[in-house]
């Protein structure tokens, strides 16, 4: 709350659609590590075990300020919850296969060795895909379709039950739909510290915005918690490069001027040029990069702090796409070595390259994920790899787990200080630009979408 109030909340975005659990324990690890205030992932039980299982790792390694874990949810179509289907038995043999080389999550694979699978697999990685749909208007028979996630209302209560925050998606012109959900939200929604709505742009967005407020927080029954407008300029396109951003921003100005009650967060094609855009615009509080970060914040609650009547400047950022794939090397890098990690017992930290960070809980076992039930029952040619029987935890090595935080750190603190999280001179002899580091070996085709972020230590 605190990092709201000031305009310096950092939301990682895991996906609303990705189910890939290794990855999903390890990013929210390194962002927990590096300061962010909140963790979006997918409305799926083992996700939600998986994420904290991260956050476990990140309290026995001495974080004693957790991010929120938030789940998103949504009231119709949208992009953010469906996956890429194809068959690969109809792909031509002599196809390039451009949806392989352009995927950013790297889940369309063919004839290679795939996690959960002995010999070679051809097709979608199911738990891998979110959605972004670069791979659609690339197939040059146009066969590849997409397959839409709904929840039912009688999940919502037990999944809330197990997180903090929760996130709506919806477009304008659903607000009969967005009323359905909300009655299946409403009866549980003192449980949560926040709730986010998101939405594109579109024309009647404003008076949209407006009556989705009036429905949730009537005056006769106001809003139990905070509430964040989520402008989703461009989604899941924050990794293709510095123009992206322009759309998130444009819009975060359009609400801003609105002055619609709650906060103002950016997402939808945010990146490292984000920041200093909003910075140049004079979007961000004054305050945003100052103050002491040791502070404590346990004693401020949700319940205890208004409702802002409208937002003078922007609040946060959420970095979805972007955030992921700049660690995505050092993930690859730590499932090469796998094999070596879960064979043997695991290493402590290095003081000198992690100063705060606690000797590993002992008796820590690896994650043991159950496949999550399938809410819409995927073809038979679309894989579903969502069990873990063993997973790499990043801690277990010393030397990815400083580059991983320090990666977090480089994007988390454009928005705020890090006094507490610096990294000592041994990290930094990483250079602390580790986008140049050579791409992993298991993943040619995807060297990392980012340009050099220099992290100055301390």
């Amino acid at each position: 709350m605190q990092s709201l109030r000031e305009g310096r909340w950092f939301k990682l975005i895991c996906g609303a659609s990705f189910q890939h659990l290794p990855a999903i324990r390890n990013l929210t690890l390194a962002y927990a590590l590096a300061g962010a205030d909140c963790v979006d992932v997918a409305a799926d039980p083992a996700v939600i075990h998986a994420a904290k299982e991260g956050l476990t790792a990140a309290a026995g390694l001495g974080c004693d300020r957790l991010p929120w874990l938030m789940v998103s949810l949504n009231d119709g179509e949208d992009p953010h919850f469906r996956k890429a289907v194809f068959d690969p038995a109809r792909c031509p043999a002599d196809c390039p296969r451009p949806c392989e080389t352009i995927c950013p999550a790297q889940a369309i694979t063919f004839d290679r060795p795939t996690e959960g699978y002995s010999g070679g697999y051809s097709g979608v990685i199911e738990s891998r895909c979110y959605g972004c749909g670069r791979c659609l208007p690339l197939c040059p028979i146009q066969h590849i379709t997409t397959q839409s996630t709904t929840i039912t209302p009688e999940m919502i209560p037990s999944l809330l039950a197990q997180v903090d925050a929760l996130e709506i998606h919806t477009q304008v012109g659903r607000l009969a739909e967005f009323r359905q959900l909300w009655r299946a939200i409403a009866p549980v929604v003192h449980r949560l510290k926040l709730v986010a709505i998101s939405c594109p742009d579109g024309d009647g967005l404003i008076d949209y915005l407006r009556s989705l407020y009036q429905h949730i927080s009537p005056e006769d029954s106001p809003l139990p918690c905070p509430l964040i407008w989520q402008t989703d300029g461009r989604p899941m396109s924050g990794d293709i490069g510095a123009g992206a951003t322009r759309a998130t921003v444009k819009l975060g100005q359009k609400v801003l001027a609105a002055g619609l009650p709650g906060y103002v967060q950016l997402a939808g094609g945010t990146n490292h040029h984000t920041v200093p855009k909003l910075r140049a615009l004079g979007l961000l509080s004054e305050g945003s990069t100052l103050g002491d970060a040791r502070r404590d914040c346990s004693a401020d609650r949700a319940e205890d702090l208004p409702q802002p009547a409208a937002s003078t400047f922007i609040a946060g950022v959420a970095y979805g796409s972007y955030a992921r794939v700049l660690l995505s090397p050092i993930l690859d890098q730590l499932d090469a070595i796998a094999p070596r990690l879960l064979g043997a017992s695991p290493p402590l930290p290095h003081a000198d390259a992690l100063p705060r960070l606690a000797p590993d809980s002992a008796g820590y076992d690896p994650l043991s994920g159950s496949p999550p039930e399938s809410i819409a029952p995927p073809p038979a040619h679309v894989a579903r790899i969502t069990h873990v029987a063993h997973v790499a935890h990043l801690e277990h090595d010393p030397d990815l787990l400083a580059q991983a935080v320090a990666r977090a750190i480089a994007l988390v603190s454009q928005l705020k200080p890090q006094p507490d999280l610096a990294i000592a001179p041994a990290a930094a002899d990483l250079s602390l630009a580790t986008e140049s580091a050579p791409p992993s070996p298991l993943s040619p085709h995807h060297p990392p979408a980012v340009e050099p972020v220099l992290l100055k230590p301390g």
